[in-house]
């Protein structure tokens, strides 16, 4: 056990023993003169932390504390009604702050007793209740802040991690402080009690046991009440004074006592006013002349020489920045900075710039946040801080979207209106501008906010403009997504699934594929759009098939014709009691792809006769074609073995072609052939 947890289980224990133990009168001022010292460190602490969560634990101090203090009360109240006599500190309270007089210290003690209750736990109550409703109140957006800033680069996600955790730190801490100001609250109240009882307690006594008068009786063990009143009051009047500080405390990296100076005596025609009125009070009136001009000249004095510090400071703050500056173009680190590439970003003109304000209303960073989160549900990897900033080399109205620091897709909005597309089916024009949808490339309108009810009612998809950006971003992202997959990214996600399933990332990782591959095959499924979410599913048809061979597109076949991925592809492409219209492969062209598949070390490559290549890419267009007129999704059907290859051949013709094999379909499913890919 740790030296600090016994001292605190004997201080709570000691606490506990005092009440039921009479202690003698030198132990009694050995312990009030700890209980005072206590009071000191925590006031002095409380003044002087520079943020709440430096005393985290304060909830907890105001008890023990409390508990402390009303135990040596009670001890003392023992020893005053057997003994009339409380030790040395009690009876030096009595004479020395109570000027040894009865009725001067009941005044003292009653004023304590007000100042105590009615102004400072009155107030610190208050303060910690509303300081604790807002605190929770604010949570969700300081949270979104948070976020915000770390989708623009401001902060990295260890920064927002440690911020995260100061929010939850500060609400624990104010909703505790709601309820430990309650035990400042009864300490006052119980310390008012005490002292009545004793009183009472003490002339009965007095008269009853000793047989003093009842006027010598209440003169020598009021004295004494009063002495243990002030000894137990001001140690419980310095915490309630610590309580009062941390709930009003300002959240700064700085000293109380610098911010109080830096905020009272900063501005030099504050002090000026104040000088000449305590002049004019102090020559005009008839207040006390020498200490109210001496007041007068030295304000006026600390304006003027408040002034020239300002003036001094301002005149070496401009030449520090213009050293800095130059002395910053010097570095070497400066031109090492430009080096680093953003894996995403999202450049835009200074007309789409309310989209991303929010203090202008904009809500922008909260959909990137929001498209961040459906990646991650969908796909099953994080994507990777998209990084926001305006470029006054756009157009207003423009946005680009970069990859990797290369610019893979561009867009074009207007501010203030909405964009109109016919689905198809709606034969009411309207008037707009016509203009195309960045993401499909679709045909649109744009049209003002008065026509947008009318274009709902005739059937129009009517988009906002930050619903277009976020739906770009989206698409870029999906289409990208293997190239932002990286190799730290995939050792993150085996870190996330080896805590419960630690066997199977030790058989797999390093001992039969390395990180790298294992991304291949995570890049090849993503390529195409499918989810690598089920990790443990993937990694466990690794781990059955990478035994035999270590081609990561032969093993990415596996992992695609595994039971969940499978019903995966399924449901994603075929959709349940319906029948999926769908193109198949000619045997012929299958066993020409298949001879003509070459094996080296580095992989596989397909060696097939250029002319022969471009018949069979017709043959798709045509095919293609009849399925779009269906209104259906391009699909091709092939056999398990050709369906990687053929992949391969149709990616730089067909971008939005999809391939799948008959190992890869659920039995359930329902096709239907309209067509077959021949030469």
């Amino acid at each position: 056990m740790k030296k600090t947890d016994m001292m605190i289980g004997l201080y709570i224990m000691a606490a506990i023993i005092f009440m039921l133990v009479p202690i003698p009168t030198a132990l009694l001022d050995v312990l009030m003169a700890l209980n005072i010292s206590i009071s000191m460190i925590i006031l002095f602490n409380a003044l002087f932390a520079s943020d709440v969560l430096n005393m985290s634990t304060f909830p907890s101090i105001l008890l023990f504390t409390t508990v402390f203090r009303i135990s040596l009360n009670i001890s003392s109240t023992r020893n005053i009604l057997t003994q009339g006599y409380a030790g040395g500190v009690v009876a030096a309270f009595g004479e020395f702050v109570g000027g040894g007089d009865m009725v001067v210290g009941t005044i003292v003690f009653i004023i304590l007793i007000i100042v105590q209750f009615m102004v400072i736990n009155k107030g610190s109550e208050r303060v910690s209740e509303v300081s604790a409703r807002f605190t929770l109140d604010a949570m969700p957006g300081k949270q979104m802040a948070i976020d915000a800033d770390l989708n623009t680069g401001a902060i990295t996600d260890k920064e927002a991690q440690e911020r995260r955790q100061k929010i939850q730190d500060e609400a624990s801490f104010f909703g505790s402080m709601d309820g430990a100001t309650k035990y400042v609250k009864g300490d006052a109240t119980a310390g008012l009690l005490i002292t009545m009882v004793n009183i009472i307690g003490g002339v009965i006594m007095g008269i009853l046991r000793q047989g003093l008068p009842a006027m010598t009786a209440l003169e020598q063990y009021g004295l004494l009440t009063i002495g243990d009143g002030l000894v137990s009051q001001i140690p419980s009047l310095m915490i309630s004074l610590s309580t009062g500080i941390m709930v009003t405390k300002v959240s700064q990296e700085a000293d109380i006592g610098d911010l109080l100076v830096s905020q009272l005596f900063s501005v030099p025609k504050v002090l000026y006013m104040v000088g000449g009125s305590m002049a004019f009070l102090g020559i005009f009136t008839g207040l006390p002349t020498l200490v109210f001009t001496v007041y007068g000249v030295v304000f006026i004095l600390a304006g003027r020489a408040m002034q020239s510090k300002i003036e001094i400071a301002s005149v070496e703050s401009e030449v520090s920045e213009v050293d800095t500056s130059a002395e910053e173009i010097r570095k070497p680190e400066n031109v090492v900075s430009l080096l680093q590439v953003d894996a995403i970003e999202l450049e835009f003109g200074y007309g789409i710039i309310p989209l991303a304000d929010v203090n202008q209303g904009g809500d922008l960073l909260d959909r990137v946040v929001l498209i961040r989160r459906q990646i991650a549900l969908e796909y099953g990897c994080v994507v990777p801080t998209i990084r926001m900033r305006d470029n006054i080399q756009l157009n207003p109205n423009q946005y680009i979207i970069k990859i990797k620091g290369i610019q893979v897709s561009e867009g074009e909005i207007l501010f203030d209106h909405y964009m109109a597309m016919n689905p198809g089916y709606v034969e009411e024009e309207i008037t707009g501008i016509p203009t195309f949808e960045p993401s499909f490339h679709l045909p649109a309108l744009w049209i003002t906010e008065g026509q947008r009810e009318r274009a709902e009612s005739f059937g129009y998809t009517v988009v906002d403009p930050p619903s277009i950006i976020a739906t770009h971003i989206t698409e870029v992202i999906k289409e990208h997504l293997d190239e932002l997959l990286t190799r730290q990214d995939v050792q993150n996600l085996v870190n996330n699934i080896q805590e419960k399933n630690g066997t199977l990332v030790t058989e797999l990782i390093p001992k039969l594929l390395g990180i790298g591959e294992v991304q291949k095959v995570l890049q090849n499924m993503l390529r195409e759009g499918i989810s690598i979410r089920d990790l443990v599913t993937i990694f466990e048809t690794l781990a059955d098939y990478s035994p035999t061979t270590r081609d990561t597109d032969v093993l990415t076949e596996y992992v695609r014709q595994s039971p969940s991925i499978k019903r995966f592809i399924s449901n994603k492409y075929f959709p349940m009691n319906t029948t999926t219209s769908v193109v198949t492969l000619d045997p012929k062209i299958e066993q020409e792809i298949m001879a003509s598949v070459k094996q080296t070390e580095q992989g596989s490559y397909i060696a097939m006769d250029p002319e022969k290549n471009q018949f069979i890419m017709r043959s798709v267009k045509e095919e293609i074609q009849k399925l779009e007129n269906l209104g259906n999704n391009p699909i091709i059907i092939t056999s398990p073995i050709v369906r990687m290859y053929f992949k391969r051949m149709t990616k730089d013709y067909f971008k939005d072609l999809i391939v799948i094999s008959y190992n890869e379909i659920e039995s359930n499913v329902e096709l239907q052939s309209v067509g077959m890919v021949t030469a």
